[in-house]
């Protein structure tokens, strides 16, 4: 669960930037989340076979296969949440004396904030899934667990373990997601929320 969070925080910063700098292009916009999205046709088993050779095994290949993974989601939410953002509101707060980056930082990101925080939910539950088969990688998370089962097939105790590797994914995954869903009625204005 751990890999999963920072993974998920470091895609957050690097989709959050990238967001930042390409939202107000048609064009910037469309290729960030085209090489993002191309990242997903890859299969997490193909890609930790190739970040292997660079990266070596366990948590090295592990993170950094969770964090291209997670970009996706959050990227596009990001645009789609600046891109929301009600040109009057901008245009109000820079007739007020706001400077660009003020603009940014208390109207544009709160503004967008719902959607960002979508995007990590939608990355979290998918690095989730995809942490499982790290284990392949010798990653940490409870692949272990699911891999050391099937690996025994055949033993007594070899498809209950790989059953309570899963279920234990499938309860962290929503206990992650309420706490996301708290997270974000306590940072989400309740003006934006309702």
């Amino acid at each position: 669960m751990s890999a999963v969070l920072q993974s998920v925080l470091l895609a957050t910063i690097v989709a959050v930037l990238i967001g930042i700098l390409v939202h107000r292009s048609p064009l910037g916009s469309s290729l960030s989340t085209a090489l993002a999205s191309a990242i997903l046709t890859v299969p997490s088993f193909a890609l930790l076979g190739l970040l292997i050779p660079i990266l070596g095994l366990g948590v090295g290949p592990t993170i950094t296969a969770l964090v291209l993974y997670a970009l996706l989601p959050i990227l596009r939410n990001t645009i789609i949440g600046l891109s929301s953002v009600d040109p009057a509101v901008t245009d109000a707060a820079r007739g007020v004396g706001m400077n660009r980056l003020r603009v940014l930082a208390a109207i544009e990101l709160p503004l967008a904030w719902p959607a960002i925080l979508t995007g990590m939910r939608v990355s979290t539950q998918l690095s989730m899934g995809i942490l499982a088969i790290a284990a392949y990688a010798k990653g940490p998370g409870l692949g272990n667990l699911i891999f050391s089962g099937l690996g025994r097939l055949g033993s007594p105790n070899a498809v209950p373990q790989a059953l309570v590797g899963t279920v234990l994914i499938v309860v962290l995954a929503l206990v992650l997601d309420g706490i996301y869903v708290l997270l974000g009625r306590l940072t989400t204005s309740r003006g934006i929320r309702d």
